[in-house]
């Protein structure tokens, strides 16, 4: 079966030099307000699902809850595993088949670590292992770039130069995706990565989850847990319940 790009791409060690001003700030910023506005439980059971390198998983279990997070590059998670303890844990695993039923109090997808397949069906199977892993009144978090605010600001080119790799990255939306082209050298060696993300809007997410068997109780815009609105809001944050 022929790799897709995520499989390849997120587990380059070039994704985290170009990706490596995501800041513990912001995350630990969204984090402490959710955890205000769902006021979770001490001993609450979270599932981080696409967690990368830990970032937020880690923080998460420094609140003192006991965490999961789950990813399929073996790199993130391998670097992950050095923070591990009783109560924190990390695994490689396809989002698409989760082997937790009734399990987690809550379950986080963050930062846009969604989208990535080919078909609508591959996504509600996706949100549908989300659902399972969740116990009965269990809550997912789903943070996704807002598409409608992407699109209206495409930055179409834009160079960048980190750890002295000079990155070419270019941004185009075609057939539903958005597609950002990372072309660098580095080593003596050409390469070009391309992340392809479905363009979702806000109701292909209430129609996705409908058919995953959730629904939306309440929705943010932003990591300050502002409203949404389509057209402005920088991020599409859903706070989902089981149906």
């Amino acid at each position: 079966m022929q790799r897709k790009w995520f499989q390849y791409w997120f587990n380059s060690p070039y994704y985290h030099i170009l990706y490596q001003q995501r800041n513990n700030a912001e995350a630990e910023f969204f984090i402490d307000n959710l955890s205000n506005y769902l006021k979770p439980a001490q001993q609450s059971k979270i599932l981080d699902i696409a967690c990368g390198k830990g970032r937020h998983a880690i923080y998460l279990n420094k609140k003192g809850f006991d965490v999961t997070g789950i990813d399929l590059s073996e790199q993130s998670i391998r670097y992950a595993q050095q923070f591990e303890n009783n109560r924190l844990h990390f695994l490689v695993h396809d989002m698409r088949q989760l082997f937790y039923i009734n399990y987690f109090d809550i379950a986080v997808n963050l930062f846009t670590s969604f989208g990535y397949f080919d078909t609508e069906y591959q996504h509600v199977k996706a949100l549908k292992s989300f659902r399972k892993a969740l116990k009965h009144n269990g809550c997912l978090i789903l943070d996704y770039f807002n598409t409608e605010n992407i699109i209206q600001n495409l930055n179409s080119q834009e160079l960048k130069e980190i750890d002295g790799i000079h990155f070419e990255i270019t941004k185009s939306v075609v057939e539903g995706k958005i597609i950002k082209g990372i072309n660098f050298e580095a080593e003596g060696k050409k390469y070009h990565f391309e992340e392809r993300v479905q363009a979702f809007t806000f109701d292909d997410f209430k129609r996705m989850l409908l058919a995953a068997g959730m629904y939306i109780e309440k929705t943010f815009g932003d990591y300050a847990l502002n409203d949404f609105d389509e057209s402005k809001s920088e991020r599409l944050i859903l706070i989902c319940r089981k149906a």
